[in-house]
């Protein structure tokens, strides 16, 4: 028996055969052609098909992993739209006489090289979707076209690396687990990895001699057992067993308060990033939403969503919720997430630059528009509003101020909204030590612990080389939620988490012992999470 270890990325147990999973990628040799308009006709025969198997899996993905998580797959057809990329392709078949595979395969490499050695985190992210698009229509063009294929029997799939898309198109019923040397837990590939419930661990020092061979992975320490002994084995299926009817007990739970031993009632809500994302949110039997992150309806689009558009996915999502909360960000554009249209200038550091309420409030008929839809759409459902990147009292009173400019504009038209609560997201050490201040001015406050950790601690939390240091847990972080906390009940405000730290279980009694009224967290966690809440007391 061998054992390896990893960074687990999702807990479970996966007992199983190896699978080495081999891209099937060959060297593109350089040919020498007399007919380039033939060439440039099966690259965009090539790029046409593409793109038609890349709405095959934002679709696949769209059913099995949510919308949010689909969004992947658009990025990558708006990219094979590009004009640059499309010039260069054209141009090196046309002033070389290559072949299309060549071409495609020399622009990729020189594109993912341009956006790896840039400065901007978002820019570096998009070297891994070149690639992967690049690799897509080189198959394409060379007929080898078996990206995703397992086999017929479940399987532990390890890799040097997967890309989103070829997780996506892996049968989730062969897929028993997956282990990669490359990765990391921030990845879209980590992500799928959650919200698919699969086992998976990433940096393992993997070898090709393992295909074939019985492993265990143990998501929950982060160990791979290569052909493990009798004892072993029984020791892993026992705890997988465990597992299994841990989560059939999880079940059991769904229609139970999320009440603690001694009585303190805490609501349990759900992160989502779009409509179709509601139901996974249903089925997990969340009271209700505390963060629908408002700007993938804006990163899905190409050009500004109008007021209609948004009005329709806000009242769909809030008649679906059938009354039960449902918490809207304001558009959060900026930092990592870019939208071409914005057209906004690059950034030395974006995290701290041009972002969320910064642009909402320098760029009003955008945020005006917003607001006139979520006030519209209130007249159906139970829905809050939440503005982020809040640094000062100033800025909550002018967008109250808009929002009663709005509303005056309704009433004048005769058109129905609701009763809105508005808060604020609590994500910078500035909006911690005036949060008595600002408490006197909205309903609620959501500490996003995610941009909180990284303004406290002074670290990019999109940077991999500080990921060392980048600790959540630090007590300068966990300082600011309590202090959040206080000065949201003195002032009659309501305090909940939305970001990742609201899901980590090890943090839970801590956080009700602090006096928390709300936890948002993805839909999966909702169950285990309310069976350690029913299981605590707080005193």
């Amino acid at each position: 028996m061998e054992t390896y270890t990893g960074k687990s990325i999702f807990k479970g147990i996966a007992i199983g055969k190896i699978l080495f999973y081999q891209k099937g990628e060959q060297p593109v040799k350089r040919m020498k052609i007399e007919d380039t308009a033939e060439q440039i006709k099966r690259y965009e025969d090539a790029r046409a098909k593409a793109a038609e198997q890349l709405q095959g899996l934002y679709e696949k993905a769209l059913k099995e992993v949510g919308e949010a998580n689909a969004a992947v797959f658009e990025v990558h057809q708006m990219m094979l739209e590009d004009d640059d990329y499309i010039d260069s392709v054209v141009n090196i078949i046309e002033t070389q006489q290559v072949n299309a595979e060549f071409a495609v395969a020399t622009t990729g490499d020189n594109f993912a090289k341009m956006f790896a050695e840039m400065e901007d985190d978002y820019f570096k992210a998009r070297a891994a979707d070149v690639k992967d698009i690049s690799e897509r229509m080189v198959n394409i063009l060379s007929g080898n076209e078996s990206g995703g294929a397992i086999g017929d029997e479940p399987v532990i799939v390890v890799a040097e690396d997967l890309a989103p898309s070829e997780t996506v198109q892996m049968d989730k019923e062969k897929l028993l687990a997956f282990v990669t040397r490359l990765g990391s837990a921030n990845s879209h590939t980590a992500i799928l990895a959650r919200t698919m419930n699969i086992p998976a661990l990433i940096e393992v020092d993997i070898k090709e001699e393992w295909n074939g061979k019985m492993a265990v992975v143990d998501g929950y320490t982060g160990t791979f057992y290569i052909d493990p002994d009798e004892e072993t084995l029984k020791k892993m299926q026992e705890k997988k067993e465990e597992d299994i009817k841990a989560r059939e007990l999880l079940q059991k739970l769904k229609g139970k308060e999320d009440v603690t031993v001694d009585g303190k009632h805490i609501k349990l809500y759900a992160n989502i990033g779009g409509v179709k994302d509601v139901a996974s949110v249903l089925a997990n039997d969340a009271a209700g939403i505390g963060l629908f992150r408002s700007e993938f309806l804006y990163l899905e689009a190409d050009n500004y969503p109008d007021e209609e558009a948004q009005f329709q996915a806000y009242k769909t999502v809030a008649e679906n919720m059938a009354g039960k909360k449902v918490i809207v960000r304001t558009l959060d554009i900026g930092a990592d997430k870019q939208v071409d249209y914005f057209n906004l200038d690059h950034e030395e550091n974006p995290a701290m630059g041009y972002r969320a309420i910064r642009i909402c409030l320098d760029r009003r008929d955008i945020f005006r528009t917003q607001l006139r839809a979520l006030l519209r759409a209130s007249a159906y459902g139970n829905i809050g509003i939440m503005y982020p990147m809040i640094i000062s009292v100033d800025e909550v009173k002018e967008i109250k101020k808009i929002v009663e400019s709005i509303k005056a504009e309704l009433t004048e038209k005769g058109i129905e909204y609701g009763n809105v609560e508005q808060g604020i997201m609590i994500e910078t050490p500035a909006a911690v030590m005036i949060s008595d201040l600002l408490a006197e001015e909205v309903d609620f406050f959501s500490i996003g612990t995610n941009d909180l950790t990284q303004y406290t601690l002074a670290i990019d939390r999109q940077n991999s080389k500080l990921d060392n240091i980048y600790d959540a847990h630090h007590p300068a972080v966990l300082r600011m939620i309590q202090k959040t906390i206080e000065n949201g009940h003195k002032a009659g405000c309501w305090v909940g988490i939305c970001g990742e730290l609201g899901a980590d279980m090890t943090l839970t009694e801590t956080f009700l012992k602090m006096g928390i009224d709300e936890l948002s967290v993805s839909p999966t966690f909702v169950l285990p999470i309310r069976k350690l809440i029913r299981e605590m007391s707080t005193k």
